[in-house]
């Protein structure tokens, strides 16, 4: 997920994504403990954009908006 895109959401949405996320990284981690990902990448992924998710949120919670 770009920028650009976590710009336009709500703080609420923001939230909601952030554990949607978070809970898919857990079964991706879970998963690839027992059997190899096809994509190990996918969890770097899903890391960063949590990262992205909640820089704009700490952003968005600074200006008030």
């Amino acid at each position: 997920m770009k920028i650009s895109e976590i710009n336009g959401l709500s703080v609420k949405e923001i939230e909601e994504r952030i554990d949607a996320t978070q809970s898919e990284l857990v079964r991706m981690e879970l998963n690839h403990s027992i059997s190899p990902l096809e994509n190990p990448m996918k969890i770097r992924q899903t890391r960063r954009s949590i990262a992205r998710l909640n820089t704009v949120l700490r952003q968005k919670q600074l200006t008030g908006k």
